[in-house]
């Protein structure tokens, strides 16, 4: 794991094998026309260089474009043997890089730097001050960047460049109070985001649900909470026919887990719910193979609400927490639960099941009905749950749906916070007919169109009106196929994380009565952006006590 530490050195003698420097395109400082030039910070360095470092790093190739990298040998100019110059991109209108363009830029570094031993940022300072949020962002960013998965790594293992030993932010005030708990949440949260992409990266043959159900325990006992888990025959005595059905074709039986996090009497309680798939075959509606390649990320909601409910707990948060992990293997053998058939979930509500393939649905059903039991102020969940938020929304932006505006909103307002790409989905009236079974008292598939939007509708069928409840679908985002980008590695991504830990941060500082900016009871004002995976991110809100 990266060591990330703090100092106050100067950049052009602290004594690292490189020095990470941001770099703009078309502008920045040693550049008076044309080309790329370098973010604030850098000041000593070009000294050290004569005033030729925008040169020099034209040299090597640098346009400034946002997460390139070049590399530019220092030739004992500085104590740095090397400078690692990083695209941050056009300077904005705003002349203020934002929050994600800076976690991106460090999430580029540190994936570029893999294999190196000390490294030196200055990317604290490309907006011209230490300011802690931006080094907030930074440090996120350089470890999140900073991960490798190598658990069935043997032969192959001394061939991989292992991620960046230590990585120092160079500061303004090392000691100061607000940098160091700047740090210490960003320790907190990257080992929350590494647990959620290491269970999800896992195979899922070595992590069935009771294993899952393990290693859940072992965390949540590690860091006080306290667990409750339901077995096989504890499940079909209390009525949970959606894990139990789903579960039952499987050798590897099903479990639910719940973990309490207790902040104190009388503060909020948010209910946090994750689908916990270990495996989808399909069961008896049977995938094609191809796309069962994945599958073993289908329990990424489950890691995400498990890894957030940690970091609410280390943070020491002041609110209070329930987490639900409804696990299961959703398999085919002669005890599969058939098309057609008929469960009963947790409560008593009855569901045809159409297509065993729509289980994620079934399992979170049973948990969102035994979370609300308790009644908690809010519930969020968190999914993958369906292939049309991928066709809806791609791969990097997950889909938010609630039964309650404002909830959603403040949903969507912590994801822009964290940095992580949310959009909000609606759940239109006109589609729960469809819904409607022949013989139940609803199905688990709809025949019409919006297929993420009838999960959701689905799912909101088992929380009571009552309770604002938020539903994330995040089939595309926890899961990254392709190449790195960013902090984003290759795998496993930690999707929905960041999101829940802020929007409880939120909760815990302004409680439940939020006033959002830019909504009201009729709806939303202004151009808000809840997409921030593109470089027009908006910087943060702040949220408004009401008063």
């Amino acid at each position: 794991m990266t060591q990330l530490g703090l100092a106050a050195s100067d950049a052009e003698t602290v004594d690292v094998d490189v020095v990470v420097v941001g770099v703009v395109q078309d502008g920045g400082h040693g550049r008076s026309g044309d080309g790329a030039g370098w973010a604030a910070g850098a000041e000593g360095i070009d000294e050290a260089l004569d005033g030729g470092l925008a040169d020099a790093l034209t040299a090597v190739g640098a346009t400034g474009a946002a997460g390139e990298t070049v590399r530019l040998p220092t030739l004992g100019a500085i104590t740095a043997p090397v400078i690692l110059g990083v695209g941050l991109g056009t300077v904005p209108a705003s002349g203020v890089f934002s929050h994600e363009t800076l976690r991106r830029a460090a999430g580029a570094a540190s994936r570029a730097l893999a294999g190196s031993h000390a490294v030196a940022s200055l990317l604290p300072w490309a907006n011209g001050s230490s300011d802690p949020t931006d080094v907030a962002a930074v440090a996120e960013g350089h470890l999140l960047g900073s991960y490798a998965f190598t658990d069935f790594r043997v032969a192959t293992l001394p061939k991989q460049k292992l991620p960046v030993e230590t990585i120092t932010l160079l500061v303004d005030d090392a000691e100061g109070a607000d940098h160091q708990a700047t740090l210490r949440r960003a320790q907190i949260l990257e080992t929350a985001v590494t647990l959620t992409r290491d269970l999800v990266n896992t195979p899922a043959g070595d992590l069935p649900p009771i294993r899952l159900a393990q290693v859940a325990q072992a965390e949540a006992e590690a860091a006080g909470l306290a667990v409750e888990i339901w077995d096989e025959r504890d499940l079909a005595e209390g009525g949970f026919g959606g894990l139990v059905g789903v579960g039952q074709a499987s050798a590897n039986p099903p479990r639910l887990v719940r973990l309490g996090y207790v902040a104190g009497e009388g503060l909020p309680t948010i209910a946090l719910v994750g689908k916990g798939i270990t495996f989808d075959s399909g069961g008896l509606s049977i995938k094609p193979a191809a796309s069962m390649e994945e599958m073993k990320t289908d329990m990424a909601g489950a890691a995400a609400v498990l890894g957030a409910t940690l970091a609410a707990a280390r943070l020491e948060l002041g609110v209070n927490v329930t987490c639900w992990l409804p696990l299961a293997e959703n398999m085919v053998s002669g005890t599969s639960t058939r098309p057609g058939d008929v469960l009963r979930i947790y409560g008593g509500k009855t569901v045809e099941v159409l297509n065993t393939d729509a289980e994620g649905r079934l399992v979170l059903a049973d948990a969102l009905a035994r979370a609300a039991e308790e009644e908690p102020d809010r519930i969020v969940d968190v999914a993958t749950l369906t292939g049309a938020q991928i066709v809806a929304l791609g791969n990097r932006i997950s889909g938010v749906m609630a039964n309650d505006d404002e909830w959603r909103f403040w949903v969507l307002e912590a994801a822009d916070a964290a940095g992580e790409s949310m959009w909000p989905m609606p759940l239109p009236e006109d589609l729960r007919p469809s819904l409607n079974s022949a013989i139940a008292d609803i199905q688990n598939v709809s025949d019409s169109g919006g297929k993420m939007l009838t999960a959701g509708l689905f799912l909101q069928e088992f929380v009571p009106p009552t309770v604002p409840w938020a539903h994330v679908d995040i089939a595309g985002p926890s899961y990254n196929g392709g190449e790195p980008h960013g902090y984003t590695v290759k795998g496993a991504t930690g999707a929905a994380v960041r999101t829940l830990v802020t929007l409880l941060e939120q909760i815990a500082t302004f409680g439940l009565q939020l006033e959002a900016p830019g909504y009201s009871a009729d709806g939303y004002a202004g151009d808000d952006d809840y997409g921030t995976d593109d470089e027009y991110a908006t910087d943060e809100l702040e949220p408004v006590a009401r008063g």
